[in-house]
């Protein structure tokens, strides 16, 4: 997919992970050495190296492959790779979009928004993803028919820390386990992503966009998805709700239908098949309440 900003200049994604399962998708061999790396055991192992002294070295390099802008971030020294990695940005560096009408990105990330069909479907590079089967429950599934969609996918310049998009309640977290593959668009010709991966969603019950569900999807050698509020609990519009340590990462958001209107930018670029790239706290929907209705009037 081609990747552009919101000013219509396009983006070269630096492909380092995703060249390697590309190559390795292509053939059987490759794709039993993909299933060898993506077990548990191989992950654990993966992190524990990241997360020693040893890693350290590697992230000036990291930085320097994917054009990280480091002056963005807390100046500190590093104990480990992943400790650069889950690297906390300089206040005012992401500006959060105000009002309680605005719904925001809950993280950097290139955008795709797809309308979800009356048949509580909805596609995902060029794959069919059931809803249900994504959140295994199926009569929370069907709650979203009708609506949207909007998948944000991270790759190794973005930031890897989420917020919450909007004021709400959020629900308990339900934690679905699996075999940690690439969110690459590569593998999805092969294998459905997403009901692949581990995964943790919550439901937030806002005043402005009904419930939403969001959802952040590990992949290849991220060895844990680390949301800080586990149960109930009533959350602000841009506090931080968690982190992905290293890793392709992916969060998601259901939105009910008639409750949010996600911005045609993202809709008409995602029909054009390019993602958007966006920033944490930028808009990307408004509300269709009432009350919302009314406030901008």
């Amino acid at each position: 997919m081609k990747i552009i900003d919101r000013k219509g200049n396009e983006y070269r994604e630096q492909r380092g992970v995703d060249s390697f399962i590309e190559k390795a998708s292509s053939n059987a061999a490759g794709r039993t050495l993909l299933k060898i790396i993506s077990a548990p055991a191989v992950s654990k192992a993966g992190a524990a190296l990241l997360n020693s002294r040893a890693s350290a070295p590697f992230a000036q390099m990291y930085a320097d492959k994917y054009n990280i802008d480091l002056f963005d971030y807390e100046n500190k020294s590093y104990d480990s790779f992943n400790d650069f990695f889950i690297r906390k940005i300089k206040q005012g560096r992401r500006y959060i979009q105000p009002g309680d009408d605005i719904l925001v990105s809950p993280c950097d990330g290139k955008v795709c928004a797809y309308d979800i069909s009356q048949t509580d479907i909805f596609v995902i590079k060029n794959s069919v993803y059931s809803v249900s089967s994504l959140l295994r429950d199926k009569k929370l599934g069907e709650k979203y028919s009708g609506g949207t969609a909007v998948i944000i996918r991270l790759t190794p310049d973005d930031y890897h820390r989420y917020i919450y998009p909007a004021d709400g309640i959020k629900s308990h977290n339900r934690t679905i386990s699996g075999v940690l593959k690439s969110v690459s668009a590569a593998a999805n010709d092969h294998a459905p992503v997403f009901k692949e991966n581990c995964r943790e969603y919550c439901m937030l019950r806002t005043p402005f966009f009904g419930d939403i569900i969001q959802m952040e999807v590990g992949a290849t050698l991220v060895g844990k998805i680390n949301n800080y509020e586990r149960g109930c609990a009533a959350v602000r519009k841009g506090a931080e709700k968690g982190r992905f340590e290293f890793g392709g990462s992916t969060v998601i958001l259901l939105l009910e239908k008639d409750k949010a209107e996600v911005c045609a930018d993202l809709l008409e670029n995602t029909r054009r098949g390019c993602e958007t790239k966006l920033k944490m706290g930028e808009i990307i929907a408004l509300s269709k309440s009432k009350g919302a209705e009314k406030d901008r009037s």
